[in-house]
């Protein structure tokens, strides 16, 4: 009989280890563990990317995550390549170009919302998923410098038509782009255009010395707070809507904890506001301040380095 009931409480020590084992793995399903806890994350060729790309891998940190940034990959149509051959797992992409680059859609003139859906939607039927969008954006703008801008009397971009020519200074993608010069002749017929390819960064330098008439510039650049410089009004919205949001693969998002692990990119997301986003650019480029250091002290100021 002693033996009968060894037996059986042998089995019923069994059974709860079991039952136990498989609560655990489910609790981990939700919460994954070690591999399951590595991304790498791709940022594109600028100071704004490089700052969302860092305050992500910082925010995720704070919750187990083992974020690997890789910086400075290039444009978007470099970067959208590296996801989709799987070099990287998750990017911060502006909604507008992600529309128009990624999905080859028309966004000129749409609404934010509609932006979103587009690029929404086309990145689902790849396999991806888009985070919330931040309350900021970045849009594309054409600046001159103050002196230039009111000795030719140019207020918005359709402006430029007025002048015999000039000379437009941009990253080298922006020549043919929808958003970019092919866009602004179609939209706003400037055939008076001399295209002049910058490296990211160097325009304003250009503008000063008087290299280019006019820039590409973004609209959050931390130098447009010095006010040496006018930013053209686009009344067509031909840059259209630039909030950003992270994109990532659907499957490597499962195996992240999914609405966990998106819940932390939102609530980096939500607190990205113009000005915050124009005063880290700023100390940044014009400062020379460390980007780990600014983009920590913006998620200590709003309480996003605390860990789960």
């Amino acid at each position: 009989m002693r033996a009968v009931l060894a037996t059986a409480l042998a089995l019923a020590v069994a059974v709860l280890a079991t039952g136990c084992g498989e609560s655990q793995a489910e609790r981990g399903s939700s919460q994954p563990q070690g591999t399951e806890l590595a991304l790498t994350l791709g940022t594109k060729n600028f100071t704004e990317s490089f700052i969302l790309g860092e305050l992500y891998r910082q925010a995720l940190a704070a919750s187990g995550y083992n974020v690997t940034l890789r910086k400075n990959l290039g444009s978007t149509e470099v970067v959208d390549q590296a996801l989709q051959r799987g070099d990287i797992q998750a990017y911060p992409e502006y909604l507008g170009v992600a529309a128009t680059v990624v999905a080859g859609e028309d966004v000129t003139g749409k609404s934010a919302a509609q932006t979103y859906r587009l690029a929404r939607d086309f990145y689902a039927s790849r396999g991806q998923t888009l985070s919330r969008q931040t309350p900021f954006e970045n849009v594309d703008a054409i600046a001159a410098t103050r002196y230039f801008a009111q000795r030719e009397r140019l207020s918005t971009v359709a402006d430029l038509r007025r002048l015999p020519h000039f000379t437009l200074g941009a990253r080298p993608e922006f020549e043919t782009r929808q958003q970019g010069l092919a866009g602004m002749q179609r939209v706003y017929g400037l055939t008076n255009a001399r295209f002049k390819p910058l490296a990211i960064g160097a325009q304003y330098t250009a503008l000063d010395e008087g290299d280019v008439d006019v820039a590409n510039v973004f609209s959050t650049d931390g130098q447009l707070s010095t006010g040496d410089y006018k930013v053209l009004q686009d009344p067509k919205r031909l840059f259209g809507y630039q909030h950003v949001a992270l994109v990532v693969d659907d499957d490597k998002l499962d195996r992240l904890g999914g609405d966990r692990f998106m819940q932390i990119i939102d609530n980096v997301n939500q607190r990205l506001t113009t000005d915050q986003m124009i005063a880290m650019n700023r100390a940044v480029d014009i400062d020379h301040a460390d980007i780990a250091a600014v983009t920590e002290r913006f998620l200590r100021q709003n309480g996003l380095l605390h860990a789960e």
